[in-house]
């Protein structure tokens, strides 16, 4: 089973979630902006992604600024506390599949921990091509 904390709003969750179901799966959608992860949930997923809470933490378009998160003396709980008081201020999108759990940012990181191959091509809203016709993995243009 997969799991997908969404932004429908996020070009880069968008195309992660089709490359979700372009490997045939039709994943659980959770709009995290409106039902964020519970403290526990949220520091699980950051720490099975291999990430420190600190790389976890959106800046752009967030009130990351404004709130003084980018002070080194904060600890991980007092971001925590941030991020679960502004959703708005975890990145995204987080994968969670029995494989493991990544931050697909690219969204082609979710292609390492899908159980099922690419059913075929798959492009990116940008146009970029992630997947050849034959489910294949492209490498990206140099």
């Amino acid at each position: 089973m997969t799991t997908i904390f969404h932004n429908p709003a996020c070009g880069t969750s968008r195309n992660t979630l089709a490359m979700i179901r372009n490997s045939g799966e039709e994943p659980t959608v959770i709009e995290y902006l409106q039902h964020p992860p519970s403290r526990e949930q949220l520091a699980k997923m950051i720490k099975d992604a291999g990430l420190t809470v600190r790389e976890a933490i959106r800046q752009k378009g967030t009130p990351y600024a404004e709130l003084g998160l980018d002070k080194l003396s904060l600890t991980d709980d007092q971001l925590l506390n941030a991020m679960l008081a502004h959703p708005i201020l975890i990145n995204r999108p987080f994968v969670v599949t029995t494989n493991g759990t990544r931050l697909c940012r690219p969204s082609e990181l979710v292609l390492d921990i899908l159980s099922n191959p690419q059913q075929g091509t798959f492009t990116k809203e940008d146009g970029e091509v992630v997947v050849n016709a034959e489910g294949q993995r492209v490498a990206p243009a140099q």
